[in-house]
């Protein structure tokens, strides 16, 4: 049991972080929701106009909010889901034992390195229906018949968007999959190999079970990165309705059409989105995991 001057001694170190904490994140939070309750612009022409709860039921009411939303979600669950097979895949490759293994593992993080807006900017060229590289090879090789507008198209825009995403975050997976991976003693699978189990029944029993911290973390980091995803929709499309997100909807509510207390009801809503996201994790696979 801690001593009471051991748990002052910890407050007082741990105080100063606190300080940063609420100065960077919790006063703007506050800002935040504060706001929300106003009908005002971002310019202060007007007076600001005490709404209540106005903001929050127009978005239940909005259909460009309904739309963002389901982008965000159809976005957040198809690119965190393939993101995640293939990311415990690649970490599964690297993992084991073969010549070149170091250059393979650096390789496999450059996509990540590179930064989000320089890659959706490099993909958004390459992906031209004009001069793009993706048209030319697939025309050349005869796998496309015709040259294709994957950005213009509506229903091509958002999977190519997603590939992008699953193209730059993957190697992120894997790379946190590969730190679970090294944790897991090597002695079980020298026991199950003893045994007579296969490499099928050694994933299944062994590697998945004592690997679904590090997944369920991993699930976590990438699901609240997903929901709150900008820079890479909004390089590649802009506020395109068929692919605007609820941050780039924040963003365009914000700072095209100046309205402080709807984009700020909006950020609220985001916030809260995350929060169940994450409620959700943790009620069904993640209390378990992390015991």
């Amino acid at each position: 049991m801690l001593t009471l001057r051991q748990v002052r001694l910890a407050w007082i170190l741990v105080l100063p972080t606190l300080l940063v904490v609420v100065l960077v994140a919790g006063y703007p939070l506050a800002q935040v929701f504060y706001w929300s309750f106003f009908k005002a612009d971002i310019a202060f022409v007007e007076p600001p106009e005490f709404v209540g709860l106005e903001n929050y039921l127009l978005l239940f009411q909005d259909p460009d909010f309904r739309q963002a939303l389901w982008n965000t979600l159809k976005f957040t669950v198809v690119s965190v889901s393939l993101e995640t097979v293939l990311g415990l895949a690649i970490a599964l490759i690297i993992h084991s034992n073969f010549r070149g293994r170091g250059l393979v593992r650096t390789a496999i993080l450059i996509p990540w390195a590179i930064p989000t807006v320089v890659s959706a900017k490099m993909w958004q060229w390459m992906l031209h229906d004009v001069y793009g590289v993706i048209n030319v090879i697939g025309v050349k090789l005869g796998l496309l018949s015709q040259k294709v507008a994957f950005l213009a198209r509506p229903e091509l825009i958002l999977p190519a968007i997603i590939a992008v995403d699953v193209w730059k975050t993957t190697p992120f997976m894997a790379l946190l999959l590969l730190a679970g991976l090294q944790l897991i003693p090597e002695e079980l699978y020298e026991a199950a190999s003893i045994d007579g189990a296969s490499r099928w029944q050694q994933f299944w029993s062994i590697t998945l079970p004592l690997l679904t911290p590090a997944l369920v973390v991993a699930l976590i980091f990438r699901t609240l990165d997903a929901l709150r995803v900008f820079d890479v929709v909004f390089v590649m499309s802009g506020v395109n309705p068929a692919t605007r997100t609820l941050a780039v909807y924040n963003r365009q509510t914000l700072i095209d059409f100046q309205d402080l207390g709807y984009g700020s009801a909006i950020s609220v809503a985001i916030l809260v989105i995350i929060f169940v996201f994450v409620l959700l994790y943790m009620r069904t696979i993640g209390k378990e995991a992390l015991k």
